[in-house]
């Protein structure tokens, strides 16, 4: 509904800035801060100031008067603050809002018939999923969901890196080495674990062992290399065989999340179908191609980027942002738009891809890349290539561990007796332990580094997950106590709740008016999140959400029997709008909404 009512406020400033012969290039539209009964306004008049020769206020009284309110569905009055012009809305506008939301679907954008392919995660497939990049795939979800439900139709890919030399040193340990020869045991039950080691064993090998056995052991790895540049069938099966079983565990661990692809795009795709040499020959016609230090480099100075790009060797063999350039041209090939979430590391190697792509005659406006910055344990930085860091399957099963205690000592005999069992128990602690970590990570910008703390991660009290998944629970168990199933289908809901005869004029206590009005900006806020790629914006409304949801609970009884039967199903109505509005802001970012906490 906010969207609808921006438009019209759009228009609205647009007619009377061309009134009054002003600019409307730039309507100054703004959040109003929390102490203003708005629910838009706009800072206009300090940018018309100069051209009026008038001072802010009166400008802004002059564009004002320009403006029927009458003439208006949404907004019931406009009035002046100092500079600003603020836009009330109408009764038409909440109960609108109201309707609307009271739709499980609610928060979701029109179809804008525009696809758009997210790539994230794309771990090297060596080994489980550490804590450390834990952020990929969380904020890399959360990109998608959001894209999602802001209407673009969105795939969701893995970039699979199978070419490097790391999995060639990989295949040949895990075909030289056995069982006998590992020194440790697997740390789970799982494949990765298990193969892994033999990935560790290599190295170890290749540092410590004999020169001549060194060089052998080189040699077969080379070949390996050689063989997929050459799109070797033989090769292409052995290094097969180690990357499919890594990458299903590690899918396995991505799927505790949940973070699910629709597609796992092979980097020997490129090699094999020929578009990597394709690309290559096209790379050595473009005047930044030089041959320095027996290889092939795009040498990008001109273009303010001081290291090369290298993209063939001497020996023939193609490098992964070779490969990598051919990935995103097929992307621009087959969808409208590509976005690629990159940890902070890959800034270099994403502004030489960009600019690359743009001297290959590329439109890299199709292109978006979302830089984020690591996640730390207290414990310090982690590495997978000697076996030293914590796994993200570890993160998530303390937080399952630490939730479920938490959730145990806030029971009391009662109510694990009446109301929760066991399993209950179980299905809350998954809930909130995971969605606490995906909650604490998605929460700040990606920019920003981050220290995991529990203490913060898990505080019902404090704006975490908790906090919010307590106000789904809560709204589920007024629903329920009211009679009405809050998992039923929305035509069931609907008529349980007979919103033809529910008054939202009635909703008129500024509790009740404010949550509703938060309510309404949902959709604005998905839309804005959608275009800026910041999913942290959907859990910044969710924390205000939950603070007033929280505040009409305290002052507007819903079941007492002292209301109004006419109130008590007006409140009821903005109950279940606000469960849904609650649980799909918190769907976007990944996390559960339980039913019961």
């Amino acid at each position: 509904m906010f969207l609808s009512l921006r438009d019209e406020v759009e228009d609205a400033l647009e007619r009377a800035l061309s009134a009054l012969d002003f600019p409307t290039d730039d309507l100054g539209l703004e959040e109003p801060p929390d102490d203003v009964e708005s629910v838009l306004a706009s800072s206009v008049a300090f940018r018309l100031a100069g051209e009026a020769g008038a001072p802010p206020p009166q400008v802004a009284g002059q564009i004002a008067d320009e403006i029927d309110a009458d003439d208006l569905t949404y907004v019931a009055e406009i009035q002046t603050q100092g500079p600003y012009l603020n836009f009330l809305p109408s009764d038409a506008y909440l109960a609108e809002t109201l309707e609307e939301a009271t739709d499980d679907g609610y928060g979701h954008l029109p179809d804008r018939e525009e696809s758009v392919v997210v790539e994230h995660t794309s771990a090297n497939p060596t080994g489980p999923v550490h804590v450390g990049r834990a952020r990929n795939p969380i904020i890399g979800d959360a990109v998608a969901n959001v894209l999602d439900y802001a209407g673009y139709d969105v795939e969701r890919h893995y970039y699979v890196n199978d070419a490097g030399r790391q999995m060639a040193v990989f295949t040949w340990a895990y075909e030289t080495f056995d069982e006998e020869d590992l020194a440790e045991e697997p740390e789970r039950d799982r494949i990765e674990y298990d193969l892994v080691r033999y990935y560790r064993k290599g190295n170890a090998f290749l540092e410590n062992a004999p020169e001549d056995e060194v060089e052998e052991a080189e040699a077969e790895i080379e070949s390996i290399m050689q063989g997929l540049e050459a799109g070797d069938d033989e090769a292409y099966e052995r290094v097969s065989e180690v990357v499919d079983q890594v990458l299903g565990g590690m899918t396995e661990c991505l799927a505790r999340l949940p973070a699910e692809f629709d597609e796992f795009v092979k980097e020997t795709r490129f090699m094999r179908d020929g578009s990597a040499d394709d690309l290559i020959d096209r790379l050595k016609e473009l005047d930044e191609a030089v041959y320095e230090e027996d290889a092939w480099q795009l040498d990008l100075e001109d273009h303010g980027i001081d290291k090369n790009l290298v993209f063939l060797r001497s020996d023939g063999t193609s490098l992964y942002a070779t490969r990598d350039l051919a990935h995103h041209e097929w992307k621009f090939d087959n969808y409208d738009r590509a976005v690629t979430v990159l940890g902070e590391d890959h800034k270099l190697q994403a502004e030489q891809l960009r600019t690359t792509l743009e001297l290959l005659d590329n439109d890299t406006d199709q292109l978006r890349q979302v830089l984020y910055s690591y996640v730390n344990l207290p414990e310090g930085k982690m590495s997978t290539r000697r076996g030293t860091g914590v796994d993200l399957d570890d993160l998530l099963d303390e937080a399952i561990d630490r939730a479920r205690q938490e959730v145990e000592d806030r029971l009391d005999d009662r109510i694990r007796d009446d109301d929760l069992d066991e399993d209950d128990i179980e299905r809350i602690a998954h809930q909130v332990g995971i969605g606490a970590v995906r909650y604490d990570i998605v929460a700040k910008q990606p920019t920003k580094a981050i220290t995991f703390e529990w203490d913060r991660a898990l505080d019902f009290e404090a704006q975490s997950a908790p906090y919010v998944q307590y106000v789904h629970a809560r709204c589920c168990g007024i629903l329920e106590e009211a009679g009405i199933d809050p998992e039923a289908d929305i035509e069931t809901q609907e008529e349980a709740l007979d919103l033809a005869a529910v008054d939202a004029d009635l909703l008129g206590t500024p509790e009740e008016r404010d949550l509703l009005e938060t309510i309404a900006r949902l959709p604005a806020v998905v839309d804005e999140a959608a275009a800026d790629l910041e999913p942290h914006q959907i859990a910044t409304y969710t924390r205000e959400f939950a603070d007033r949801f929280n505040a009409f609970y305290r002052e507007c009884p819903v079941l007492a029997d002292d209301v109004d039967p006419d109130v008590r199903e007006a409140r009821l109505a903005l109950v279940a709008a606000s469960k849904h509005a609650v649980a799909n802001a918190l769907a976007i970012l990944g996390v559960d909404a339980p039913r019961s906490m």
